[in-house]
């Protein structure tokens, strides 16, 4: 190992070997784990040249990636791993009249249609990947998406292509102006190649090509000397004949009139024996899933996550488009008249398709939940029988999946017979992995008995490679064989794939128990299992996309490194390692990629496997701190609200010592404070000593006032008084000094968090009891009461009637009677919600309140950047102002004259950092349009 690591770095090469960069390359969105012995990420095509060199000269294998996506297997490797996705990332051109772009590898889908759309083109295929997959890894898995009925497979869309040869060759293909395909190059692979196909011609003839979805092995029939098309025939091929260094894609003009027509059927065979039909009607999409997907989904979101549909148990999605508006409608309604479903529903609204789409891609992760609630794997996910075959093929697989006695909730592209799946193996059980080879073998037969693919677009990677012979002939299987000795006789393009691969339950990732003792939070929804709850994390990677245009939070600090380490993923996967035991609680590794996290909570919502990565560096951080000393800011900004209460003593003296020119840069040093950042003055009367209850006869309320509302914004407390007694409430404060352990629990201190939060719900659950409303102030406080106390005081009664009466402001005055919003028409509002908010409150309540005033509000999607402590830390300033920089500053700066509205502390705090611009509250907000006001 040292001396590959060592030859990598003498080429000049980025190479990454440390434990926690390996532990997260060591598996990709599939099954599996294979540590590598190095990941390295190349700059330009000589550096790819150059570790494919030192991979042949020290017998190493190399494995080509690009976003880590693939859920087969295809991108993991014993030896060297090549991460694409970091710098040959660029669009280089974009030829509107060809009709082409030419594109790195590393090219993120979304950025290639970023460049390509102002042109009026697109890429054509989109998997539902398609915000962070890059073009390298969907040329290596013949990736097609949902709209493939109108724009085919990757194979369809691709030029040309630029490849290394495992022998170092400059390999070129393309097409000439007459269409016909050419081979620049490598000239001995190229004729090896030839060689193989005359000696089994008849099968490359008859048993490839026979439907749309056929992707498993390779593409032989692109090789026949009738054709010839290396092009065609090294997509698909997993990175295992040759390396990309450069790829040509076809672009097409996107139609721009869409219609979808939701049709629901009593079950999901009765939807697949409808998709030819359906597709009779020329449309671009056809969907399909059923009621167990929808109801993980209302299950994680709560039911307002799903829209209106049709009556039925399954559902077809279909789109149809075109460039005439009344034309592409006309055909919806003959569609949804026709009678193919049970009911039907036409969506014009683009908003609401925009939902029903999301819910389709979000599927693979949602489906990371099995109807049982158990973790639900990848391994049989993409197979696809000819179309007018699925109907019959769904009702068989259901009555496999029964005969095993697990779950699943399937879905796919119905109208090109590809149906996926997760299902719930029991890989923690001791024959775990038993049970999963027996699935996927009787699995593999049921297709071919359809004479269907093992893959209809993932490719076969690890997950399926060995099961090729349930498809292919013998003859066929030589055939594979043959090719990868012609492009790779030395076997070191991604071994263990397609040609001699691994056995399927081999090097399974979550396979086993790893009890881990001692835990101090009770992770409820993973059966008080660690472990589970970090292998929710299924690797579909939307933590690396830009999710701010579906107004979600997940993943800021990514989206400010662009580092795979500051990825919810890379966190999960360095986690997993330490639940494994391979890598301590305090390993350098696991705090280096923990360091950056925010704890906003964003993962908990955005992720579609749940994944609460604020959580896990609580635990982590208590583990490793636990009897031993503490970074300084723990002691600080840790337990601020002890300090504060001191402060309120003596507002004035404490607020010169942090002002004075000398002492106050030694204090902020000390407190762990970067010297960048100001500090908030300490309120000269705080909130609980002047408040007063009234005599009057409202309806109770609890007004929790927390310790930042307290200490540092009295006037938000008070303006909350005002607007509870204006609605008819009379709040009151709970009886003694409560504290919801916030900022002990975000840096890991947490018998200290539970002690707080004891006395705290001791305090509230005599008025929760009574069905008095608890209304919190400061989001990220309110959303402790509300979910994590059931992390720290599980099956305590008293903690969960506490849990049960928090409200927010909004939430309270949208179920009292007969209130009503002041008139906030002609108000311009940038709305930043707090992260805690939008991940477990929820913000729609605060949403549908301003609109209902009239207010002109634009929502922000992501973080303010602050996030309570962590943006004040010494070492995380620059990642605070970049993740400031991806949604509010620009909003700030275009809207100079706007109410910037944020119920947070922080994201106050970090508006006034950072643009010396006031922000409010929503309660200062309606205390301004109260009467006499």
């Amino acid at each position: 190992m040292n001396d590959v690591v060592a030859a990598l770095e003498a080429a000049g090469l980025e190479v990454r070997a440390d434990a926690g960069t390996r532990g997260m390359y060591a598996s990709d969105a599939s099954l599996y784990r294979i540590l590598p012995i190095a990941v390295v990420r190349p700059r330009h095509a000589d550096e790819v040249a150059a570790a494919l060199a030192v991979a042949r000269e020290t017998g190493v294998p190399l494995t080509s990636r690009g976003a880590g996506t693939s859920v087969a297997g295809n991108a993991v490797g014993r030896g060297i791993v090549l991460d694409f996705s970091r710098h040959l990332n660029r669009v280089l051109a974009v030829d509107p009249e060809a009709r082409t772009a030419v594109v790195e590898p590393g090219t993120v889908h979304a950025v290639l249609q970023k460049a390509a759309t102002p042109h009026g083109v697109r890429f054509g295929p989109d998997p539902s990947t398609h915000p962070r997959c890059t073009i390298g890894g969907m040329i290596g898995n013949n990736a097609c998406g949902s709209r493939s009925l109108a724009y085919g497979r990757t194979s369809d869309n691709v030029a040309g292509l630029e490849l290394l040869t495992a022998a170092g060759e400059r390999l070129v293909t393309g097409y000439d102006e007459a269409g016909k395909p050419f081979a620049r190059g490598a000239g001995p692979v190229v004729a090896a190649a030839r060689a193989v196909l005359q000696r089994h011609l008849a099968t490359a003839r008859t048993e490839f090509d026979r439907f749309g979805r056929q992707v498993s092995g390779y593409a032989a029939h692109h090789l026949l000397p009738e054709r010839f098309d290396l092009t065609q025939a090294l997509v698909g091929s997993e990175g295992t004949l040759a390396v990309i260094t450069q790829a040509t894609v076809k672009l097409v003009v996107d139609a721009p009139v869409r219609v979808v027509v939701v049709l629901g059927f009593p079950d999901i065979v009765a939807a697949g024996e409808a998709a030819p039909a359906v597709v009779a009607h020329g449309p671009t999409s056809c969907e399909g899933l059923d009621s167990r997907l929808l109801d993980v989904l209302r299950a994680r979101r709560g039911p307002g996550a799903v829209p209106a549909l049709p009556r039925g148990g399954a559902w077809l999605f279909v789109e149809l488009a075109g460039d005439d508006a009344g034309e592409v409608e006309s055909r919806a309604r003959r569609l949804a008249g026709d009678g193919i479903g049970a009911d039907a529903l036409v969506v014009t609204d683009p908003a609401v398709q925009a939902r029903l789409w999301r819910i389709r891609e979000d599927g693979a992760g949602l489906a990371g939940r099995a109807p049982s609630d158990r973790p639900a794997w990848p391994g049989w996910e993409d197979a696809a029988v000819p179309p007018g075959q699925l109907g019959a093929y769904l009702a068989r697989f259901d009555e496999l999946v029964a005969t095993y006695k697990l779950t699943s909730a399937p879905f796919g592209h119905f109208g090109d017979g590809c149906m996926h799946v997760r299902l719930d193996f029991p890989l923690d059980a001791p024959d775990g992995t038993k049970v999963l080879r027996d699935f996927l073998t009787d699995a593999a037969r049921l297709v071919g008995e359809f004479g269907g693919s093992l893959s209809g677009e993932h490719g076969d990677g690890r997950a399926r490679s060995e099961l090729l012979p349930h498809m292919y002939s013998a003859d066929a299987i030589a055939l594979f064989g043959g090719i990868k000795r012609a492009f790779d006789p030395g076997n070191v393009l991604n071994p263990g794939v397609l040609v001699d691969p691994d056995p399927v339950d081999a090097d399974v990732r979550p396979a086993g128990r790893f009890p881990l003792e001692a835990l101090a939070l009770a992770y409820p929804h993973d059966g008080g299992d660690l472990a589970q709850a970090v292998h929710r994390c299924t690797g579909v990677g939307k933590c690396r996309a830009d999710n701010s245009a579906a107004g979600d939070v997940m993943c800021p600090s990514y989206l400010a490194t662009r580092e795979e380490k500051d990825s919810t993923r890379g966190r999960a996967r360095v986690l997993q390692e330490v639940v494994r035991g391979e890598l301590a609680w305090s390993d350098p590794s696991v705090h280096d990629s923990l360091d950056l996290c925010l704890s906003c909570k964003g993962c908990a919502s955005d992720c579609p496997t749940g994944i609460d990565m604020a959580t896990y560096k609580s635990e982590v951080l208590h583990q490793t701190y636990r009897d031993r000393r503490r970074p300084r800011s723990h002691y600080t900004l840790g337990r601020l609200p002890r300090w504060a209460r001191l402060a309120g003593r003596m507002p004035r003296l404490a607020n010169l010592g942090v002002r004075l020119p000398v002492l106050g840069p030694f204090l902020l040093w000390l407190a762990g404070v970067d010297r960048r950042r100001s500090v908030p003055a300490f309120a000269r009367r705080p909130f609980r000593r002047t408040f007063r209850p009234a005599t009057g006869g409202g309806t109770p309320v609890v007004l929790f006032a927390d310790s930042f509302s307290d200490a540092f914004s009295p006037e938000v407390a008070e303006a909350t008084v005002r607007v509870l007694r204006a609605a008819g409430y009379e709040p009151r404060l709970p009886s003694g000094s409560v504290c919801c352990g916030l900022t002990w629990i975000t840096t890991g201190q947490l018998d200290a968090a539970k002690q707080i939060l004891a006395r705290t719900v001791a305090a509230l659950a005599p008025d929760a009891r009574a069905g008095v409303p608890i209304v919190g102030i400061e989001p990220s406080c309110t959303a402790v009461l509300r979910s994590d106390i059931h992390e720290l005081l599980p099956g305590d009664e008293d903690a969960a009637a506490v849990a049960g009466a928090v409200r927010t402001l909004a939430e309270l005055l949208a179920q009292t009677p007969g209130w009503t919003p002041p008139d906030l028409s002609g108000t311009e509002i940038v709305a930043q919600p707090h992260c805690h908010h939008h991940a477990v409150l929820g913000w729609t309540a605060d949403a549908d309140l301003l609109q209902a005033g009239g207010a002109k509000v634009r929502r922000l999607a992501g973080c303010c950047g602050l996030a309570g402590n962590f943006g004040v830390e010494i070492g995380h300033y620059e990642v605070s102002v970049a993740v400031a920089g991806q949604q509010l500053l620009p909003a700030l700066d275009a809207a100079p004259d706007a109410v910037v509205l944020a119920d947070g502390f922080s994201c106050r705090t970090q508006v006034a950092d950072l643009r010396h611009r006031p922000a409010v509250h929503l309660a200062q907000l309606l205390d301004r349009g109260l009467p006499g006001d």
